[in-house]
């Protein structure tokens, strides 16, 4: 038994405070060395509850002795049995310790403690609501005296185990006694086959207890790293009764939290199954399960084991991994944050970036890594010119033959969204916003992640893109910057890249020679991740003998995707700004045009907030703008007259 676990209780646990005016008697005994029962004879109560009491003598008595205790007011009297679980001082000085009895279970003491609550004064009673509603433990000295020789127990108890199978299997037991419960398990995540597999049950056996790590309310736990107190009999949105049919169970309440390592990774989750007797658990519970969680946790510190074939991020080897987010700058580690914070939530996202920046590879690892991720992930191309192909695909003949509802429960990809025709985007926007066909009889659940090249605020201001629309989808937002921004990223992407490519074509792993790989990191890369894996992709087709490629080549006449002019090199695809022909001012005003939109864009649409950041005001940041894009038009207005002449 582990006693730690018990003190733990009952020093969460509220009790009502007893004072001497209450004429409440109290009488304890004990076994002597020769087997009687002797009063304590200085035994003052303390505080007392349902579940326990307790009350200070000068006399030591040691953790885990049974007592008998009587307890008389006016012409109440109870008889119990109890047991020593807790023994602190209120200061050093103190020769009186305080002793913690956990209680037997006793029909008679609810009747008992209501009589004797009855007897308070409204104001007593005032006082003993708000204490328990909102009691802050650790708040006076002597708080912090009982909270030191809890924390010490605890340490004791998880640091002089020999046995680990045996000492976890105990810890197991006492957690379903601690907390009055039928079942308990502690599952790890074996990342070889994506499953939480049971290591330690009380209850069941352990050999049959795996699963997908993404299923039911441990896979939700698992996934989101959010503690469950859930009532199954009236909230079954997470719940999977498949193991309730194998082992013909009824799960009626259940409590679960993750377990960390040592690196703060998410490893497994410890639950504990149907509270007896009621409903639910209790807050005081979820108390317990939070330093239960840290116990455990403990226990399993150093598991941090990897895998070339694992779907779970924290546990993959990158090179092996089919949709890898790859670099080290501050922006790959806030787009991996991101990942964290909406891959399990069901709000549409946006993701907006140039071309070749990994758009379509963001949303593929938010709906696989998310608890979507074992239904259907399907994808519309919304500049598919073919407007009949791309009819079908968003509404079909049948609203059954729709990806909306071939993807029920699943990820809708909408790829370039800011291509999708005016009509289809505001017809598009009903269907999601009813999550139906008018006139239809399913309702869609699918999440909606699109992507987009353009500035779609922009667009939405020129009357280019339905608002309801850019409103819904853009609820979460994700900017992927190009891969000029970032190249302190090109070496880890080329180094990926290049092992999967000699793995791919059965070749041993080749290297870029220090030349080469200095011409890679200087080069602006405009058609950003997707050229630069196309590039070391050709590199190692036209290589297949060598160990070290020496050589890249940028411009290439028997390659289009790298014939990139130095202009084109130094602005990008911005219009105009290449031609040498358009004044200078002109040029610069469509650069800043541009500095402006990112910054818009990086602060998700709020022109007052960019226009500040960038010290100017609003006005002169809408009078830019509208000048720049007036210039625009003008010059393009030129051009089509030069081509049509």
């Amino acid at each position: 038994m582990l006693a730690s676990f018990s003190e733990f209780k009952f020093y969460q646990s509220f009790r009502v405070p007893v004072e001497k005016a209450d004429n409440l008697r109290f009488l304890v005994e004990k076994e002597d060395e020769l087997g009687k029962n002797v009063y304590i004879d200085d035994a003052n109560l303390v505080d007392v509850s349902v579940s326990g009491l307790g009350f200070a003598t000068k006399e030591r008595i040691s953790v885990g002795t049974t007592l008998s205790i009587s307890l008389q007011f006016k012409k109440h009297h109870l008889d119990l049995d109890g047991k020593v679980v807790r023994a602190f001082s209120q200061s050093v000085d103190d020769d009186e310790i305080i002793y913690g009895i956990e209680l037997g279970e006793e029909k008679g003491i609810h009747k008992f403690l209501e009589n004797y609550i009855l007897s308070f004064s409204s104001e007593r009673l005032k006082e003993c609501l708000i204490d328990s509603a909102l009691k802050e433990r650790y708040t006076k000295a002597s708080d912090g005296f009982e909270m030191f020789s809890l924390l010490l127990s605890l340490f004791k108890d998880i640091t002089h185990f020999g046995d680990r199978e045996g000492f976890i299997d105990n810890m197991l037991e006492e957690v379903v006694r601690v907390m009055n419960a039928q079942r308990s398990t502690i599952f790890l995540i074996n990342p070889d086959t994506n499953e939480l597999e049971a290591v330690s049950a009380l209850g069941v056996k352990k050999d049959s207890l795996k699963f997908d790590y993404r299923v039911g309310i441990a896979g939700c736990v698992f996934t989101t790293g959010v503690a469950l107190n859930i009532d199954t009999v009236n909230d079954q949105t997470r719940f999977n009764e498949d193991f309730d049919k194998i082992f013909n169970f009824e799960t009626k309440s259940i409590i679960c939290h993750p377990l960390h390592n040592r690196e703060d990774k998410i490893i497994g989750v410890i639950e504990v199954i149907n509270r007896r007797n009621q409903d639910r658990f209790t807050v005081d519970d979820e108390k317990t399960m939070k330093v239960l969680a840290l116990v455990f946790s403990s226990v399993f510190h150093n598991y941090n084991p990897l895998s070339e074939v694992s779907q779970i991020r924290r546990f993959s080897q990158p090179f092996d991994r089919e949709y890898a987010l790859i670099g080290k700058t501050p922006h790959v580690a806030s787009l991996r944050n991101t990942i964290i914070k909406t891959k399990d939530i069901d709000c549409p996202a946006l993701i907006s970036g140039e071309k070749g920046t990994g758009k379509g590879l963001f949303s593929k690892i938010l709906h696989f890594e998310g608890q979507r991720g074992l239904k259907t992930f399907e994808v519309i191309d919304c500049g598919e010119k073919d407007y009949a192909l791309l009819e079908k695909q968003l509404w079909g003949p049948d609203e059954s033959d729709c990806l909306l509802a071939k993807c029920q429960g699943g990820s809708l990809f909408l790829r370039d969204i800011d291509r999708l025709p005016l009509d289809y985007q505001k017809k598009l926007f009903e269907v999601l916003d009813r999550r139906g066909l008018k006139g239809g009889n399913i309702t869609f659940d699918v999440r909606i992640i699109a992507s987009t090249i353009q500035d779609l605020g922009q667009k939405v201001d020129d009357g280019e893109f339905d608002r309801n629309l850019f409103n819904y989808i853009s609820k979460a937002f994700i900017y992927m910057e190009p891969l000029r921004r970032r190249p302190d990223d090109v070496e880890f992407l080329v180094d990926y890249f290049l092992k999967v490519e000699c793995k791919r074509q059965g070749l041993l792993l080749k290297n870029f020679s220090p030349k080469a790989s200095e011409r890679m990191k200087a080069y602006d890369w405009p058609g950003n991740v997707k050229e630069l894996k196309r590039c070391v992709e050709r590199a190692v087709l036209y290589n297949p003998k060598a160990h070290v490629i020496t050589d890249v080549e940028f411009s290439n006449s028997a390659s289009p995707l790298m014939d990139v002019s130095a202009k084109q090199r130094m602005f990008g695809d911005l219009p105009h700004v290449s031609n040498f022909k358009v004044a200078l001012k002109d040029r610069i005003s469509i650069i800043e045009r541009e500095m402006i939109l990112a910054e818009i864009k990086r602060n998700n649409g709020n022109k007052s907030k960019a226009a500040k950041e960038m010290g100017i005001s609003r006005e002169a940041l809408r009078k830019k703008l509208l000048m720049s894009q007036e210039l625009i038009q003008v010059l393009e207005g030129e051009g089509q007259k030069k081509k049509a002449a």
